[in-house]
C-alpha cells in the first residue's frame, strides 16, 4: 500500500492506521462516523473525524483518483473554491480500488438543504445559481472542463447572506492551457440539463418555491453564466481622450466581481485603441486579509466586508465618545473584545456550529437593522443577538459536518 499525500505531512500521519488493505464498504473503525443530508455519489463514500479534523474517503479506480487527486491540486493552486485534497491510497491489493481522501469542507451545506430550510429575502434559486455560474466561470477562465456541473456536485456556505460554490467532483474534470468556445460551451449546456433534472427533482419532493419553473430556471443559468462571461472578457473601443477613466473602470468593474487582470492589452484602430482584458481569477480579496490582520477571524470576502463597515462604524462611535481620534487598530482591537467576541460567546451551546461565526454576526447585525426599523429606534446589538438566538438561529439546518454521528 502507498499513501501519496499532500504536505504537511502530519495531517496524513493519523490516517495511516486506518485499515486500508479492506474494501472500504467493510470497514470496522471507531473513528468512522455518518453524516446527514449527505449527497447522492456513484461510488463508495465514508467518513473518518481524525484529530479534530473529518476526512471524505472515495472508492474508486487508481486510474480516476490519482487523476482527481491532481486535479484537486491544481484548483488549489489556482485558488479556485474546491474540497481540500489530503492524499490518495494505491496498491491497496490485487483488485481493490485506490481510496481518495480529501477534507470535509467545514460549515458546508447542499442545495436540497437551502431549498429545505430557505434563508432571507432572495429566493434559494437566485442564490444558487449565481454561485454556481460564478464558479463555472472561474473554472473556464482557468483552463477547467468540469464535464459534471451540477448542484449535487456543489457544496455551498453563507457569506454574508449570498452563497458561495465549492467544487466537490472532479472524475470528468480536464486541465487545458484554455478552452475553446465549444468546450465552454458544451459544459454549459451539460451543467444547464443536470440542473433541469434536479429541478424537478426537487419539484416533486415540494422542494422548489411555489412559481419557479425548472425549464426557465436551467435556461436562466445558461443566461446568466454568458452575461458574467461576456462582462469579464469583452472587447470594446475605447478613444484615447477617455483611455485612462475607462481601462480603470473596467479593472475595478472585474475587482468588484471578485476577478483581476491578467494583462490589459490595447489595440490601435482606425476607431480607437481596443481594450483586450486577460482575466484571471483574483486572490482572497482585500477585505478578508485586512480583516484577519487586524482581528484574527476567517471569514468569507462579504463577510469580511460587513465585519469590517462595522468595526469602522465602532470606531466613529468611539471617537465621538472620547471626542478624541482612535487609530484603526485601536478601534479594531476594542471592536473584538467588545462587540465581536461577547457576540460570538453568547451563542447557545446547542446552537454552536450552525453557521461560522463571522456569518452569524453579519446576520445579527441584519437583525438588528430591522429591529430598529420596527421599533422606529436603535434597539442595539445585545437585544439583537438575544432576539436572533431565540427566533433565527434554531431554524438553520445543521452543517453536514455537525450532523455526524458514530459509524
Amino acid at each position: 500500500m502507498r499513501f501519496v499525500f499532500s504536505p504537511p505531512a502530519e495531517e496524513a500521519a493519523g490516517l495511516l492506521s486506518l485499515p486500508w488493505t479492506e474494501p472500504l464498504e467493510e470497514w470496522q473503525d471507531e473513528r468512522l462516523v455518518e453524516i446527514r443530508q449527505r449527497g447522492i455519489s456513484r461510488h463508495v463514500v465514508r467518513f473518518v473525524y481524525d484529530n479534530g479534523t473529518l476526512y471524505a474517503l472515495k472508492s474508486l479506480s487508481e486510474r480516476l483518483a490519482r487523476r482527481e487527486y491532481r486535479l484537486l491540486r491544481a484548483l488549489a493552486e489556482l485558488r479556485i473554491p474546491a474540497v481540500e485534497v489530503v492524499g490518495v491510497a494505491v496498491g491497496l491489493g490485487p483488485g481493490a480500488d485506490a481510496i481518495l481522501v480529501t477534507k470535509f469542507l467545514s460549515f458546508a451545506t447542499t442545495y436540497r438543504a437551502v431549498f429545505s430550510s430557505p434563508r432571507g429575502s432572495c429566493p434559494p434559486t437566485d442564490k444558487l445559481l449565481d454561485a454556481l455560474v460564478e464558479l463555472l466561470v472561474r473554472l473556464h477562465l482557468s483552463g477547467f472542463f468540469w464535464g459534471d456541473c451540477s448542484l449535487s456536485n456543489t457544496l455551498f456556505r453563507y457569506d454574508a447572506g449570498t452563497l458561495e460554490a465549492y467544487l466537490v467532483d472532479t472524475e470528468t474534470s480536464e486541465k487545458h492551457p484554455e478552452l475553446t468556445d465549444g468546450q465552454r460551451g458544451y459544459d454549459l449546456e451539460l451543467a444547464v440539463e443536470r440542473v433541469y433534472a434536479e429541478l424537478l427533482d426537487l419539484e416533486a419532493g415540494d422542494l422548489l418555491p411555489a412559481g419557479v419553473d425548472p425549464l426557465e430556471m436551467a435556461e436562466e443559468l445558461q443566461r446568466r453564466y454568458e452575461r458574467l462571461w461576456n462582462e469579464l472578457t469583452r472587447e470594446e473601443i475605447i478613444p484615447l481622450t477617455e483611455q485612462r477613466f475607462r481601462i480603470a473602470e473596467r479593472l475595478r468593474c472585474l475587482n468588484e466581481l471578485g476577478f483581476a487582470a491578467e494583462e490589459v492589452e490595447l489595440i490601435s484602430t482606425p476607431d480607437g485603441n481596443r481594450l483586450r482584458v486577460h482575466t484571471r481569477v483574483a486572490e482572497a480579496g482585500d477585505h478578508v486579509r485586512k480583516l484577519f490582520l487586524r482581528t484574527g477571524i476567517e471569514a468569507g470576502e462579504n463577510q469580511a466586508r460587513r465585519l469590517l463597515n462595522d468595526i469602522a462604524s465602532f470606531r466613529a462611535y468611539l471617537e465621538q465618545k472620547e471626542r478624541r481620534p482612535v487609530s484603526e487598530i485601536v478601534a479594531a482591537n476594542r471592536w473584538l473584545t467588545e462587540v465581536y467576541d461577547p457576540v460570538v460567546e453568547a451563542i447557545p451551546e446547542g446552537l454552536r456550529g450552525r453557521l461560522a461565526p463571522a456569518e452569524v454576526f453579519h446576520e445579527i447585525l441584519e437583525h438588528r437593522w430591522y429591529m430598529s426599523e420596527l421599533a422606529g429606534r436603535d434597539v442595539g446589538t445585545t437585544a439583537a443577538a438575544r432576539s436572533y438566538f431565540e427566533r433565527v438561529l434554531p431554524e438553520v439546518p445543521e452543517p453536514l459536518d455537525e450532523g455526524i454521528s458514530a459509524g
